[in-house]
């Protein structure tokens, strides 16, 4: 039996040391109760919303195993403000999939965007990019995924490893069921420094300084041959100069 390897937890005193000096912090569920301020009761009530995404209709490989919304918010000094809908974009250095596509999804629904733990998480994550890397507007893309086993194996990225061509990148880990893999590996973008782990602890968050590292995560599996199993995560990206496919920031 493959041993599951621990992730290297980040005090939540040293996050912003630690993601400074290493490109990527690591915060468990208190770690990230703390750096919320929000509660577990509050953050659990986000749950039944994962178990509506639709499918996601743009998956190059064939695959059924990906479902997803998409939404988009702009941060600044007068606070954050949602933003039209837009088709998801990156340019093909940045995925080599699915680059070059001009990809809509289906808004985030409105129940979602009244929660007041969903506002506090995206705030919160510009708050982390203004901290690393100054302060200033950000342009923020959610997205909440479901990858699940529907067809014997789940991708969670299957563009491999790669950047996302943001200033940060923050991956919550929301539920893991039945399911085995979905190994996440971080590694430095220019240099042969890496790590591999198993973000298993619901409402854990991996942060990553998109300038700095490339990261991926393993295909997942069926604990149990015939019965679905699913991986939910929830990626919010940060960037300062406007969104991916804006022709005055690309």
């Amino acid at each position: 039996m493959k041993l599951k390897i621990e992730p290297p937890w980040t005090r939540i005193e040293a996050l912003d040391r630690t993601l400074s000096e290493t490109g990527y912090a690591l915060l468990d569920p208190q770690g990230v109760r703390a750096w919320s301020g929000l509660s577990q009761g509050e953050l659990d009530m986000l749950l039944p919303f994962w178990d509506r995404l639709p499918p996601d209709p743009h998956l190059r490989d064939g695959g059924r195993y990906r479902r997803r919304r998409h939404g988009c918010y702009i941060a600044s000094e007068s606070g954050l403000q949602l933003a039209p809908h837009r088709a998801h974009w990156q340019p093909l250095a940045y995925n080599a999939l699915h680059g070059g596509m001009r990809r809509w999804f289906e808004p985030l629904e409105e129940d979602m965007l009244g929660q007041a733990a969903w506002s506090r998480l995206i705030e919160r994550v510009a708050e982390q990019a203004s901290r690393l890397h100054g302060s200033g507007t950000w342009f923020l893309e959610a997205h909440p995924f479901r990858i699940d086993t529907t067809d014997g194996i789940g991708r969670p990225t299957p563009e491999g490893a790669h950047r996302d061509g943001v200033d940060l990148v923050a991956v919550f880990m929301l539920k893991r069921h039945a399911i085995k893999g979905g190994e996440s590996r971080v590694f430095d973008a220019d240099g042969p420094n890496g790590l591999r782990f198993t973000l298993d602890r619901p409402w854990s968050l991996l942060l990553l300084d998109d300038r700095r590292v490339i990261h991926e995560s393993t295909p997942i599996q069926p604990l149990v041959n015939g019965e679905l199993g699913w991986r939910d995560t929830l990626v919010v990206t940060c960037r300062a100069k406007g969104f991916q496919g804006d022709k005055e920031t690309d």
